[in-house]
């Protein structure tokens, strides 16, 4: 083995386990366990930041590892979002719900291959469209939500309107905060202290 190979191999083998999450969504969905499926995307999100920072750290970026990356986050964020929400919620809906679960993979399809050439470009501190992790972490989130507070039919009319709405914020031009030029070693403006605060606050004061 060449010597610091492993260092390459490292932030690519966490790529993949981005991609077993995903896939692993895409099985439970199929089962039924659908929470089991929304917290596998949620792990799947974990993963996905993990892998990028630790190539920036061991100065490991690749052009391989952001092709492979990509790969990875159109199945646990495109594709198992798409078929949880159908199998979930949409399906009584028919042909419409899985045109709407079709139509979230493909604009996060096209958010991807956008991200991949504009990168470059663009300004860092912004994302343009919502990202496609965010929007699957949106679905997640909104499948233990429904869960929690008890499933209703009507829901479903609720969670086809968030999926169209979802699909098309991904291919926006609208810009979103991307934290990228936060330096978490400097010092930091007291208002992220407070928030960090209440984030805290609020998950332990959850029922």
């Amino acid at each position: 083995m060449r010597p610091g190979m492993h260092i390459y191999i490292l932030p690519n083998l966490i790529t993949i386990m981005n991609l077993f999450m995903g896939f692993l969504a895409i099985v439970q969905s199929i089962q039924g366990q659908y929470v089991f499926a929304a917290y596998a995307i949620v792990a799947a999100a974990v993963f996905d930041q993990l892998d990028g920072r630790v190539a920036r750290m061991t100065h490991s970026q690749s052009k391989f590892g952001a092709e492979l990356d990509s790969l990875c986050d159109l199945v646990s964020f495109g594709t198992a979002p798409g078929i949880l929400l159908f199998l979930w919620a949409l399906q009584p809906f028919g042909r419409i719900g899985w045109l709407v679960s079709f139509l979230f993979c493909a604009c996060g399809a096209l958010r991807l291959a956008r991200f991949n050439v504009q990168h470059e470009v663009i300004e860092k501190a912004y994302f343009q469209g919502l990202p496609i992790p965010m929007a699957a972490g949106i679905v997640a989130s909104s499948v233990l939500a429904f869960t929690d507070l008890g499933w209703e039919p009507q829901h479903s009319y609720i969670l086809l309107l968030m999926t169209t709405l979802l699909a098309f914020v991904m291919v926006s031009t609208f810009r979103y905060r991307s934290f990228k030029d936060i330096d978490l070693k400097g010092r930091l403006p007291f208002k992220y202290l407070i928030v960090g605060v209440l984030l805290i606050v609020g998950v332990a004061l959850r029922p």
